[in-house]
């Protein structure tokens, strides 16, 4: 780990140098079959169970291209604004690592099939930065390595590495972006900005469930810093597999301090790989950085070029779904939001859940309200993403109905809601379960009324002389008698025609 002393202040970093970001972000595809057999791919199977002697290289085994791979990696270059390759081919990828079980990777080189394209990126205060992307390819994922005895999880220190082939041959777009410049002091938000614009797009497309915690979704950081006066771009690091948002916008920000401090005190940076820590929000050496020579790409001789006809990628164009930035715009002017409100719905994640509670026959007030509040509040507590909380909007929608119709008062709705996160079942079973539905049954509630008033005859006296703002003390105990099961406002009724009767 680089130690805090060889780091310089972030201030004087945007001072002396201009950051220069590529970001590689690879993508699992969320297909019922590897890339090249029929494997399946669940995550979370029995290691080596899905497997097979083409995603082993076995010899003797052939590819065959999975068409629905190839259908979402053109879906994707589309709503990317890429260019769609007439005629291109797949490439062997040489190198050796126990979790590459053919020794190769089939993958695209100088001929991949979406190229020259852009996304639009929207920071927190509503700058939109351009991102250029050069190309988003073909190929197949990795096995995955168990390094076993080490204090940090990696080859050094271990005592044995375990193998789970599993992954091999999972079906993998890699977007890989132009260099990215001119962002100054805002280059570590523009990363985290560009991979959260980037999974939006992929979950809208439908084509992965984007889960960076898992794996299916990893980006690739690079970063170079040049003087200010630099006609050239500096040599860069490459910050391998960081695994969730914030860590990119992290590692991005302490590799322009790691390396502003390795070049101000005459240094020079090693181009080479390098691990991100999430304990402690630094980087640390991998291995020397390769070239694309030392990969010694050759076309993949099993596999026939691939020419996507132009009727094909038409049609695929018009199953392109709603692109987020124009569905935000359209929902913040459905639901009349101003831009700090939309923005403060973008940064907790409750857009899409609350969006699907609309959907589901709530309002988006209250939408709003259950999302962003109570729910919001046990997804911090929880340490997960509203979206991966135990309940669904449908849930929620089912609640603010049963609020609605006058079953439950929100006291009570939240305890349903609660229940609902435990497991205890769909809201209505709740409710059975734990006896919440509200005392609507008026002769009840007189009887316990009468009781408050009885217990309060003080109250009662202020009530009849017109005070009527003493009732509340009244409403407080039948509440409290009923176990928050009443209709206060009912209950309050009751109250003035009993105190005046």
């Amino acid at each position: 780990m680089t130690a805090a002393a060889e780091l310089m202040d972030y201030d004087e970093v945007i001072e002396r140098y201009d950051p220069v970001l590529g970001l590689e972000v690879h993508v699992e595809l969320s297909t019922s079959t590897k890339m090249f057999c029929g494997c399946p791919v669940a995550f979370g199977a029995q290691p080596n169970t899905q497997v097979c002697p083409t995603c082993l290289g076995l010899p003797g085994a052939l590819p065959v291209v999975n068409a629905r791979g190839v259908e979402s990696a053109i879906r994707i270059g589309l709503a990317l604004n890429c260019e769609i390759a007439e005629w291109c081919r797949f490439a062997r990828k040489n190198y050796f690592y126990p979790d590459m079980p053919k020794n190769f990777q089939t993958s695209q080189y100088d001929e991949p099939i979406a190229f020259n394209g852009w996304l639009d990126v929207e920071l927190e205060d509503g700058t939109v930065v351009r991102v250029d992307v050069e190309r988003a390819h073909m190929e197949e994922d990795t096995g995955k390595s168990l390094h076993v005895g080490g204090a940090t999880g990696r080859i050094h220190g271990a005592e044995h590495s375990l193998l789970d082939y599993n992954r091999a041959g999972v079906p993998l777009i890699e977007i890989v972006t132009k260099p990215i410049t001119g962002t100054g002091a805002r280059a570590p938000e523009v990363a985290r900005a560009y991979v959260t614009a980037l999974r939006d797009l992929l979950r809208a497309l439908d084509v992965s469930d984007v889960r960076m915690d898992q794996g299916s979704l990893r980006c690739d950081a690079n970063v170079s810093l040049m003087a200010k006066d630099a006609a050239e771009f500096g040599t860069r690091t490459e910050t391998k597999n960081v695994n969730s948002l914030r860590s990119v916008e992290r590692a991005v920000r302490f590799e322009m301090t790691r390396q502003a401090a390795v070049l101000a005190s005459g240094g020079s940076i090693r181009q080479e790989t390098r691990h991100f820590d999430e304990s402690t929000g630094s980087t640390s050496s991998g291995r020397a950085k390769e070239t694309s020579e030392d990969y010694r790409y050759f076309p993949e001789p099993d596999l026939v070029p691939m020419a996507p006809s132009r009727e094909w990628v038409e049609q695929l164009r018009e199953t392109l779904p709603e692109m987020p930035s124009a569905r935000r715009k359209r929902i913040q002017a459905e639901w009349n939001l101003t831009d700090p409100e939309l923005r403060d719905l973008l940064n907790v994640g409750a857009v899409d859940v609350i969006a699907a509670t609309v959907d589901a026959g709530a309002s988006p007030a209250e939408a709003r309200a259950w999302w962003v509040s109570h729910l919001a509040q046990e997804a911090n507590s929880r340490g997960v993403e509203l979206a991966d909380l135990p309940i669904t909007p449908a849930q929620v929608a089912e609640v603010i109905k049963l609020v609605t119709a006058g079953t439950l008062t929100n006291k009570l709705a939240r305890s349903v809601v609660e229940g609902v996160l435990a497991g205890e079942g769909e809201p209505a079973e709740v409710v059975d379960k734990r006896g919440l539905k509200v005392v609507s049954d008026d002769s009840a509630l007189i009887v316990a009324v009468d009781q408050a008033l009885a217990g309060q005859p003080d109250v009662l006296e202020k009530i009849r002389s017109g005070k009527v703002a003493a009732a509340g003390a009244i409403v407080g105990a039948v509440m409290k008698a009923t176990k928050g099961q009443a209709d206060a406002k009912r209950v309050r009724e009751l109250i003035l025609e009993r105190a005046n009767a």
